[in-house]
């Protein structure tokens, strides 16, 4: 299994950030190809770190290779299109791993 961790901190516009998040980019996420399951998790408490994280979202994929396939994809290029619709909201953009 391979995952793609994507960290968010908190951002400056909260609800700005929420709307187009979980409206707009959540679904065009959810049609990338290859994706097994996907989830969001609000932070609640982060301890031995001077991030303020907010949100973050798992990715998974079958294997490494599904993964890279994956982000080759038109609807993953779309997704991360719309990075720039959002980014407005963040202090900083995200933090983004990949785990297997």
């Amino acid at each position: 299994m391979a995952k793609m961790v994507i960290m968010y901190e908190e951002p400056k516009d909260k609800e700005g950030f929420d709307e187009h998040y979980f409206n707009v980019h959540v679904p065009l996420g959810r049609k990338i190809p290859n994706l097994i399951n996907d989830s969001v998790h609000r932070v609640v408490d982060s301890q031995n770190t001077d991030l303020n994280l907010y949100l973050i979202t798992i990715l998974e994929f079958e294997n490494i290779e599904k993964l890279q396939e994956a982000f080759a994809s038109p609807e993953a290029k779309a997704s991360e299109e719309d990075f720039s619709n959002f980014s407005q909201f963040l202090n900083k953009p995200p933090i983004i791993t990949i785990i297997d």
